[in-house]
């Protein structure tokens, strides 16, 4: 049977409690087995419109799931998205209050800004390329609103969880360099990224749909169906090429993306 306005709201409303007051809550795809992904995006937009209405604003957008490896895993084939409002941002080498979430982890990424209006159906990584002001490397942090595991089925979280749950969005850090997004091949951009100053994980761009251009093209069309479009000016994050860094009070992260500079936090 599918949701009801009322229960996507309800949905929503849980949802914005668990942040609040840093209480996971149960799986949504335990408590309604027909969920589907269009349902978690009305979801997620229902919470987001929580948020508006509380004073944020939108600043762009997220792009996750985006290895095949993930996808995989999930039995889907496309990524995911979430939205980035203004309370998530941090600054570079600045602190993460730890006390507002839940269950960080950190993924490295590159962040474009977008000079121009970029809308689709059809659009394609060269449209992506000409409507971008910069690129420049970036954390995404990431927290879980929803119980990763059911205490009792242990069932893990479905696609249509972390969609509801902002695509498990919760800060992002800009730093490093800012390229033009045709003064380099963004494929080969890649990063070490150290906990405490050990080396946790590496990767390169390409891992992101074999160029991250290609998943902000995607994000591009997915939203056109909804009358939206990339704005300018709008910071969109293309998708981790490391795996998560699980995160806790103490812990700093650091992502050196080489030539092109480093990006960094502190849980505090």
């Amino acid at each position: 049977m599918a949701l009801s306005k009322d229960d996507i709201q309800a949905c929503a409303n849980r949802l914005h409690q668990a942040e609040k007051t840093r209480v996971q809550i149960r799986q949504l795809s335990q408590d309604f087995p027909d969920i589907t992904i269009a349902h978690a995006y009305a979801i997620q937009k229902a919470w987001v419109d929580i948020k508006i209405a509380e004073g944020r604003r939108v600043k762009g957008h997220k792009i996750g799931l985006t290895s095949k490896a993930m996808q995989s895993a999930l039995n889907i084939d496309e990524p995911d998205s979430g939205v980035l409002l203004d309370d998530m941002f941090f600054a570079d080498g600045g602190m993460v209050p730890t006390e507002r979430f839940i269950a960080t982890r950190v993924e490295a990424e590159l962040a474009f800004v977008m000079s121009k209006r970029l809308e689709g159906p059809n659009c394609t990584m060269f449209d992506v390329l000409n409507a971008t002001d910069f690129v420049v490397p970036a954390l995404e942090i990431l927290d879980t609103r929803i119980e990763r595991v059911d205490p009792k089925t242990k069932a893990t979280r479905k696609i249509y969880d972390t969609i509801a749950d902002n695509a498990a969005n919760a800060g992002i850090v800009l730093g490093g360099r800012p390229i033009r997004p045709l003064d380099a091949d963004l494929r080969w951009i890649g990063a070490l990224c150290f906990k405490n100053g050990q080396l946790e994980e590496t990767g390169l761009a390409a891992g992101v749909l074999n160029h991250p251009a290609t998943a902000v093209a995607w994000l591009a069309n997915k939203i056109a169906p909804l009358g939206l479009a990339l704005e300018p000016g709008q910071i969109v994050l293309a998708g981790s090429f490391i795996r998560p860094i699980e995160t806790r009070k103490g812990d700093t992260i650091q992502a050196d993306y080489g030539a092109y500079g480093s990006v960094s936090c502190y849980f505090a």
